[in-house]
């Protein structure tokens, strides 16, 4: 019974991760198809829009070591949830970013 819970443990983060980005992934390739991925007016605007779903990734690795080093949770478990979850807040942030309207003033 103890090979298959160690085989669940590292199947796992892969199967959850691996979920997320196709998520992700598939979402955004159906925005570009329809033409509707975020577009903003300035340069660095863009570069942000662009770099939140990495961004979010590194964050999300961070908030795994800490959680690692923290709690009795195995590295090689923590650092790809926290890259998973972090892509995933940071495809949130990237709609949230992207269809924010510039106030007039």
């Amino acid at each position: 019974m103890e090979p298959v819970i160690d085989i669940i443990r590292i199947v796992l983060p892969i199967v959850i991760v691996g979920a997320i980005a196709l998520f992700v992934i598939s979402r955004l390739k159906a925005k570009q198809k329809r033409g509707t991925l975020g577009k903003k007016e300035t340069a660095e605007a863009q570069t942000l829009l662009d770099s939140l779903i990495p961004l979010g990734m590194i964050v999300g690795i961070g908030g795994g070591v800490l959680l690692g080093i923290l709690f009795n949770i195995s590295l090689s478990m923590a650092i790809p949830l926290g890259a998973g979850i972090g892509m995933l807040a940071g495809y949130f942030a990237y709609e949230s970013y992207s269809k924010e309207e510039k106030s007039p003033s």
